[in-house]
């Protein structure tokens, strides 16, 4: 939040994101991102849509999902550490999309962490072309 000044938690209980961030282009133009905060122990998960605490058992309309570029642009996994601060891992719903999964391990996700140009882009088809540009050097 102090990085980006512009960052408003959302209130709504049934919202997919948590967060949203508001950047300014060259142009001066607003861009804004919506992300969803996950706790990240071993993992970080992008399911939504579950209930937990108390009242999980109660049953209600929401439906589980997984994260996508419908519902969020990027998720935040938050990883505890023993100074009492956090690593913070971005995670593009865009690669949620291509990987086809509900989770991945942080080990696989190392390029991401503190990674501020994927969750500055996390909206932008900058995302698109730094996979491809991944995946042609991974064939070579």
């Amino acid at each position: 939040m102090k990085k980006y000044q512009n960052v408003s938690k959302v209130d709504l209980p049934l919202s997919p994101y948590d967060v949203i961030i508001v950047l300014k282009d060259q142009n001066d133009q607003e861009n804004i991102i919506r992300a969803q905060v996950k706790t990240a122990r071993n993992s970080v998960n992008f399911i939504g849509g579950t209930r937990g605490g108390v009242d999980r058992t109660q049953k209600s309309d929401v439906k589980i999902y997984r994260q996508s570029p419908v519902t969020s642009d990027v998720i935040i996994g938050c990883c505890p550490k023993e100074d009492h601060s956090f690593d913070l891992y971005f995670v593009p719903t865009i690669l949620i999309d291509v990987w086809d999964t509900g989770s991945k391990s942080l080990g696989k996700i190392q390029p991401l962490l503190f990674n501020y140009d994927f969750l500055e882009n996390s909206n932008t088809i900058y995302i698109i072309y730094f996979l491809n540009f991944a995946l042609e050097k991974r064939q070579q």
